[in-house]
């Protein structure tokens, strides 16, 4: 039986842009996954709303992801697939950062990772960095219009090849999730229905080919 492991933000927890609330079970692209993986795999969520790289969220001190990520692994070890989708959250125009600095958090949290399972079992697991889907104009006039701008938007168009420099340098798998799919229409920033399943085979195809 191997282990995947889905660390993630709001689009990973299963965030529903309709109402605010948690897609169930039959719609979260994690247990899209399970179900796709099937027998011999066991997928574990392991998503937070507001979750980032290395960024302290002003209101929420406990949402970086690197603080989090060591205590994470360990809980759900023996870790074999490790796929991780941050990056959105860190668009935040209260952070400022630049897609490199991004993209230095990822490279910190896969490496805290990994580290940690090579000295916990013995062994590395296979990691997916996910950039996620670019944040769309429609965040200017939704729920979330306060925390992202014209240049968040923008910024996240770019977000994919510094992600996938990083994921080279690692020698780890890369996935451009906006290759295959767009945030809501209602807020610009979390996945529909639909999109949580093209998002779960998508990282399937990885996982098995």
């Amino acid at each position: 039986m191997k282990t995947v492991l889905c660390y993630g933000d709001s689009n990973t927890y299963g965030y529903d842009p309709a109402t605010g609330g948690r897609y169930d079970a039959d719609t979260r692209w994690p247990c899209v996954l399970g179900r796709i993986l099937g027998d011999g795999y066991e997928v574990v969520e392991e998503g937070c709303n507001g979750r980032t790289t290395v960024f302290d969220d002003p209101d929420d001190d406990w949402k970086i992801g690197l603080d989090y990520i060591k205590g994470i692994v360990c809980s759900h070890r023996p870790v074999d697939i490790l796929v991780i989708m941050l990056g959105s959250n860190d668009m935040k125009i209260c952070y400022g950062a630049s897609c490199e600095e991004i993209a230095e958090g990822m490279r910190a949290v896969v490496k805290a990772a990994v580290d940690t399972l090579v000295y916990k079992q013995k062994y590395a697991p296979e990691v997916i960095i996910v950039s996620p889907p670019e944040i769309t104009e429609d965040v200017i006039n939704g729920p979330f219009a306060g925390s992202f701008d014209e240049a968040c938007c923008e910024k996240s168009k770019h977000l994919a090849k510094y992600y996938l420099n990083v994921a080279s340098d690692l020698g780890v798998g890369f996935l451009n999730a906006a290759e295959y799919i767009r945030p809501s229409k209602e807020d610009g920033l979390h996945l529909t229905a639909d999109a949580h399943k093209v998002l779960a085979e998508a990282v399937a195809s990885m996982i098995v080919s």
